[in-house]
């Protein structure tokens, strides 16, 4: 799986053209995220605290997996703010697959402000064991796929 997210250089443009830090309501920070290999499938953790689970959206669309949600930002009617660094916003991330992973099998949940994305393996690209006949006899090796 590659990292793969084409608006960064384009948002780090416009922000450095309209004069918005990041940060700001006007261009909130990406969201972070780690990405590990267990067993036969993928875990995807991103990190989106205090954000609406409605708001959030999970899609695969030609090998694409794009990450969506959206925080919206307090009501500042009456207050005065001393400090303002919680962003509001939405966030976007997307990551290529790559043609070893079961995009129908994919799944999603929200917890305590982390989303988890378990993506498997397709049967495919999973390690097996192919016999060999050497002599009339036959031996076992095992294969694997990264």
């Amino acid at each position: 799986m590659l990292r793969f997210d084409p608006f960064r250089d384009l948002d780090s443009i416009a922000a450095g053209m309209l004069g918005a830090t990041s940060g700001s309501d006007r261009a909130p920070r990406f969201m972070p995220m780690d990405l590990y290999k267990l067993d036969d499938h993928y875990v995807l953790n991103a990190d989106l605290p205090g954000v609406d689970p409605g708001s959030i959206d999970v899609d695969v669309d030609r090998g694409t997996l794009t990450l969506t949600a959206h925080r919206t930002a307090p009501t500042s009617d009456g207050v005065q703010w001393l400090s303002s660094e919680r962003f509001a916003g939405t966030y976007r991330r997307q990551l290529s697959l790559g043609d070893g992973v079961d995009a129908e099998k994919i799944s999603a949940s929200y917890d305590n402000g982390v989303l988890t994305v378990t993506i498997p393996l397709a049967e495919r690209a999973k390690p097996r064991k192919i016999q060999i006949a050497h002599d009339n006899t036959q031996r076992t090796i095992e294969t694997q796929t990264s």
